[in-house]
């Protein structure tokens, strides 16, 4: 990325899924940064419209695109149509994502399909768009995927969830080695429990949270998932490519024994 569209002097961002959450997060977070961001949604036009006011109070201009990435290919034109909107593209964000809970042995065909289509085939199809507008335009880009802890640990009965993020975080390692000859550097970011709508936790004060299973005791904030995607989406990280950051409050360090569902600090005891 040239100096003229790095993330501390202007450029464009499209973050997915940014109507709330750590999309919403992210989006105000780069606009803060100097970048004009446009925002998808699947549903929340009023989340959108809430993360646009934000974005626009910090004097970065907005642009709101609906994305439902269970339609595909078709959903992959927000990025090409926010972009134009917006007058070139220089930063992706792909954090638009979903689950579902359910043993491997029960969980239905179309509850499979959907999870992959949104977490892993929509990303890579909006990277896809990303990436050759970037190359068309010159001077490099950003693009940052959102994956999860289970990009790199399994969780029982999330067998569709896992097996999206972990091939979402290997596609990032192979999106990285094709496009860096173009500039175009490509990370992955890896968060643990998040208090944010999809875990039922939107507007907590994290710090009054327990989670003995998580080694700093608490969930993590949108914001400081969306400080770590700002870094790797700005000039500093110019050499960073290939990666997956994991923000989980040191989660996964626990290897086999971490959860934040563990209900005490037992483990801590040696």
């Amino acid at each position: 990325m040239d100096a003229q569209h790095s993330g501390a002097t202007g450029g464009v961002a499209v973050v997915t899924g940014a109507d709330s959450g750590i999309g919403r997060a992210t989006a105000v977070r780069l606009a803060r940064a100097g970048l004009d961001v446009g925002i998808t949604y699947h549903r929340d036009l009023d989340g959108a419209r809430g993360t646009a006011a934000e974005v626009r109070a910090l004097g970065r201009r907005a642009a709101i695109a609906p994305m439902d990435l269970t339609e595909l290919p078709a959903a992959a034109d927000a990025v090409d149509g926010l972009a134009e909107e917006l007058g070139r593209l220089d930063v992706l964000v792909n954090n638009a994502g979903t689950g579902v809970r359910a043993p491997f042995v029960e969980v239905p065909l179309e509850a499979v399909r959907e999870v992959l289509d949104v977490n892993l085939v929509g990303p890579l199809l909006c990277a896809q768009r990303a990436a050759r507008r970037m190359i068309r335009q010159g001077g490099g880009g950003r693009i940052v995927n959102v994956t999860s802890v289970h990009e790199h640990q399994p969780r029982v009965g999330a067998a569709p969830y896992c097996a999206a993020k972990g091939g979402l975080g290997l596609l990032t390692q192979v999106m990285a080695l094709e496009l860096a000859e173009h500039g175009i550097t490509v990370n992955a970011v890896a968060p643990g429990e998040i208090a944010t709508p999809m875990t039922g936790q939107e507007d907590v004060d994290v710090h009054g949270v327990s989670r003995p299973g998580v080694p700093l005791g608490r969930p993590g904030d949108a914001r400081e998932v969306a400080a770590v995607i700002a870094f790797l989406a700005g000039p500093e990280a110019g050499y960073v490519t290939g990666a997956s950051w994991s923000v989980d409050g040191g989660m996964l360090r626990m290897g086999p024994q971490a959860g934040s569902h563990l209900r005490d600090d037992s483990w801590r005891v040696p």
